[in-house]
């Protein structure tokens, strides 16, 4: 796909990994309009925006056509819109947090993926990119929703790249680890906390702390972005930085046993907490 009067869409692009992906593309020659719930900012930038929330049929529908209007076409489609939970445990969020997760992170894809195909198959050409995660193939002890998320996003996106690759069309998901983002201040908080966690949770996010500092970049995603969207054969996969590089290298070639052992020390599963080794009150 040749940048130069190429059109790109990239959700949630206002900051972070969508902003840098969306600048980057606009460096590399392409139209890029990027979206925000908020649309069209003060902020100078290389991009146009337009208002769009992807847990809204009406909003995507409105967007998807705004775009064409002005282009008349898309030829790339950059699904990044998304949120994380704080750390805790999967027990610590409602039903209907859970729903809201995944109408963002997976079905706000769904529903940018059925707006834009269909002007794609009329072209015969088009790219779409999803932003997983190396938690889309990696667990995520106490974070188990937003790894799920991402663990949906992989086999949509291997599905679907099978079924539109004969119309033109590939898919591809880029997998980043930590970027250092906005993102963990974000995190939206478990609706249903358990003081069983609470030591847990506190440990967790002192660790996300150490670990962001030492992150990469979000330009490292946005030049994966670019490589996976010129690519004449594109891959299924990439990965996003050294440190996802190793961990995908990791899950292919290391032993299931020895990968589960390194996630439990990793996460210090199997030390025990001051609420776990407490006697209940019957022996003492």
């Amino acid at each position: 796909m040749s940048p130069k009067k190429s059109i790109a869409l990239v959700t949630g692009a206002s900051s972070g990994i969508g902003k840098a992906t969306a600048e980057r593309l606009a460096t590399a020659g392409y139209k890029v309009y990027g979206t925000s719930r908020r649309g069209a900012q003060l902020n100078e930038r290389s991009f146009e925006m337009l208002p769009l929330d992807v847990t809204s049929d009406a909003s995507v529908a409105a967007a998807v056509s705004e775009l064409l209007r002005r282009e008349g076409r898309i030829d790339l489609l950059v699904n990044n819109a998304g949120f994380g939970i704080a750390p805790a445990g999967a027990e610590e969020s409602s039903v209907e947090q859970a729903h809201a997760i995944f109408e963002t992170n997976l079905f706000g894809i769904v529903r940018m993926t059925r707006a834009v195909v269909p002007h794609m198959r009329k072209q015969g050409s088009g790219r779409i990119i999803n932003i997983g995660s190396v938690l889309g193939f990696l667990p995520m002890p106490f974070g188990a929703l937003y790894s799920a998320t991402k663990h949906a996003v992989e086999g949509y996106s291997e599905s679907l790249d099978h079924e539109l690759r004969t119309r033109g069309i590939r898919v591809c998901v880029i997998e980043p680890a930590y970027t250092k983002t906005a993102f963990d201040a974000n995190f939206v908080e478990p609706d249903a906390k358990l003081d069983e966690y609470r030591e847990i949770r506190a440990a967790l996010n002192k660790l996300v702390q150490v670990l962001m500092p030492k992150a990469d970049d979000p330009g490292v995603v946005a030049e994966v972005v670019l490589r996976a969207a010129k690519a004449a054969r594109p891959k299924l996969r990439y990965t996003a930085g050294v440190t996802a590089g190793r961990l995908r290298l990791l899950h292919k070639f290391a032993p299931a046993g020895l990968l589960d052992a390194g996630i439990r020390k990793d996460f210090q599963l199997d030390v025990p907490t001051a609420s776990a080794v407490r006697k209940p009150a019957a022996a003492r």
